[in-house]
């Protein structure tokens, strides 16, 4: 016998993963995550046995429900079941995932349509920030096909734009969770930094490299991935994560200047991986240290690092650009944030139920 549960097979952004409402799924979250991963089909490096994809971008699962707080409309719950690990993380968000979220609460009840837009103010119960999906929903119902193209997808689809409302220090507790733009790990200069998600930006010339490289060349080279992870390792409990030895965050992002007419070029690893593009919440941590005076973006990024106000900055990565609307207040030389936004575009895939073995789970 198997077990069937609900779920939603969905692209968010550029990734890809299982959407379920919370009450589907187990209330024990150990037992929850043993679930999970047999949807997946982890531990395994092909996930042969599962839905994932082989890889951790399309190895995620959102957890949906009507939310506990007042000023939300549905909570969510980010998890990031790991490829070739027994192992399921919760210990950041995911602003790809993130973009489905809105359609698929509308999709299933959850908020209704308001006109040719919909708002859904999104819990995101990793950070206990919030964010806003400006869903279109001309018809009555979410327009998921559209003319907005976003790299790393290929094709369009219909454009949902994301306001960030609180999420400067969500996971570390400040922007800066050292207390300065700039430290040093290892004789190298770094920016621990946390807009949404927590990244230490380094140099890509500190390593000997472009930062034009590949993703697979850069997996490739043994000894830039062992000196990036060293560093992530300290950088751990400077930015007050603990421990991350089994953790995805803090990521690395390698900069270095500009090469198609965006303000920076990215190589970020998710931790381990290379991403072939940049996560959505990277980015905009990405984007608000080169507006950072004193970070290590300043100087190699193609922006003004003293400026107020609103600013839509182009971060490159291996697929393209990602531009992020970042509303910034320098004071005193010190930068802090008032708004983050951008646009992202997302699509169901397949509606359904997944089958695991009842020997694990027999559902209710």
């Amino acid at each position: 016998m198997l077990t069937a549960i609900p779920a939603t097979l969905m692209r968010g952004g550029t990734s890809k993963g299982l959407y379920f409402n919370k009450s589907a799924l187990p209330a024990d979250e150990g037992l929850r995550d043993r679930v999970l991963l047999a949807a997946m089909g982890s531990p395994d490096i092909r996930q042969i046995d599962g839905v994932g994809g082989a890889h951790p971008l399309t190895s995620k699962v959102a957890v949906i429900s009507p939310s506990e707080r007042d000023d939300a409309d549905v909570d969510y719950l980010f998890l990031q079941v790991v490829v070739d690990k027994s192992e399921v993380s919760d210990s950041q968000n995911c602003g790809n995932i993130l973009a489905g979220v809105g359609p698929w609460a509308i999709d299933h009840g959850l908020v209704d349509c308001a006109g040719e837009t919909t708002p859904v103010r999104i819990h995101m119960v990793n950070t206990a920030s919030i964010a806003v999906a400006h869903v279109p929903t001309p018809n009555g119902a979410v327009e998921y096909e559209g003319d907005a193209r976003i790299y790393g997808v290929p094709g369009t689809a219909s454009p949902i734009p994301i306001d960030f409302i609180d999420v400067a220090g969500a996971s570390c507790g400040a922007l800066f969770p050292t207390g300065k733009p700039r430290d040093t790990i290892d004789d190298v200069d770094v920016t621990c930094i946390d807009n949404g998600m927590p990244v230490v930006l380094l140099r890509a010339s500190d390593f000997g490299v472009t930062g034009a490289e590949s993703p697979e060349a850069l997996e490739l080279n043994t000894n830039l991935k062992q000196r990036v992870e060293a560093i992530r390792l300290k950088a751990g409990p400077m930015m007050r994560l603990g421990d991350v030895t089994g953790k995805t965050v803090p990521k690395m992002t390698l900069i270095s200047p500009p090469a198609h007419d965006g303000v920076i070029s990215t190589r970020s690893f998710i931790p381990h991986r290379v991403h072939e593009a940049i996560g959505v919440l990277g980015a905009v941590s990405v984007a608000a240290a080169c507006l950072a005076p004193g970070s290590v973006a300043d100087g190699i990024a193609a922006v003004k690092t003293n400026a107020s106000g609103v600013q839509r900055l182009d971060i490159e990565h291996p697929s393209g650009f990602f531009t992020v609307e970042i509303d910034v207040q320098i004071d005193a030389g010190a930068l802090s944030i008032k708004r983050s936004a951008l646009m992202r575009t997302a699509r169901p895939l397949m509606r359904g139920e997944i089958l695991i073995p009842s020997t694990l789970w027999s559902g209710r």
